[in-house]
């Protein structure tokens, strides 16, 4: 259960800010942000799911796109031929391709970030929406945009929403700042970030955060592996 803030600028000068931790499975390899896919999607940077190929979080520094999915809580009947792989969309929004309606993955939310304008596209198994974030700061984890259902948003999101606006060459190490002091709440606390969902019955934990800012012209991202995955342990960032 995936965790975005996001601080949309009012201003188009200036860029988006991103931050995302991804819980996976420790045992379903993966690959750190780098360029996988050259033949088929030249130029986009993405962190890699091996096992399908898609990604996670993907950008094209060229174009100023970047996209994260975050699986949502919300149950359908898989179909007879298994649901196609969410990564693949990923790919798919920052190269220019559109989702079909339905889709025909599992449910999902989709942050696409495009200079300094950002989206999230939901699919709940019964409907597809698409909504244009307002200049503010965001969170998103397995409900919709800025929901009080989720215990970590209704927690974190006003002392997020505190550090809007901070300066350029500070924001980064203010919000990370404010992540590591979410995990004091304990990794199985469900308003925690950096998280151990194994007790809700998933057998994710927090494994990798990243950090971009997203402008008409670039995507500059960091990001760092936990050391120990489900624990914040101040890891450190590297350029992607």
């Amino acid at each position: 259960m995936c965790t975005v803030v996001i601080e949309v600028p009012s201003d188009d000068s200036i860029p988006t800010r991103v931050l995302a931790v991804r819980d996976e499975d420790p045992n379903r390899p993966w690959d750190p942000p780098g360029e996988w896919w050259p033949d088929e999607h030249p130029g986009t940077l993405g962190v890699r799911d091996r096992r399908a190929n898609g990604a996670w979080l993907a950008f094209s520094p060229a174009a100023g796109k970047l996209s994260v999915i975050v699986n949502r809580a919300a149950e359908m009947a898989e179909p007879a031929g298994g649901f196609s792989s969410r990564g693949g969309l990923v790919l798919a929004s920052v190269t220019g391709g559109t989702l079909t309606d339905p889709p025909t993955s599992a449910p999902f939310s989709l942050v696409e970030v495009v200079g300094s304008r950002a989206t999230v596209t939901a699919w709940d198994g019964v409907a597809l929406r698409r909504e244009e974030l307002t200049p503010g700061v965001h969170m998103l984890a397995h409900h919709d945009v800025d929901d009080p259902r989720t215990e970590r948003i209704e927690r974190w999101l006003p002392e997020f929403r505190e550090l809007a606006g901070a300066a350029a060459n500070e924001w980064q190490a203010k919000w990370l700042g404010l992540l590591g002091r979410t995990s004091e709440l304990g990794t199985t606390d469900d308003r925690a970030i950096v998280r151990d969902n194994r007790p809700l019955g998933y057998p994710t934990l927090s494994l990798l955060t990243c950090v971009a800012d997203v402008s008409d012209a670039a995507v500059d991202l960091e990001w760092a592996e936990l050391t120990e995955p489900g624990r914040w342990g101040s890891p450190s960032f590297v350029t992607a």
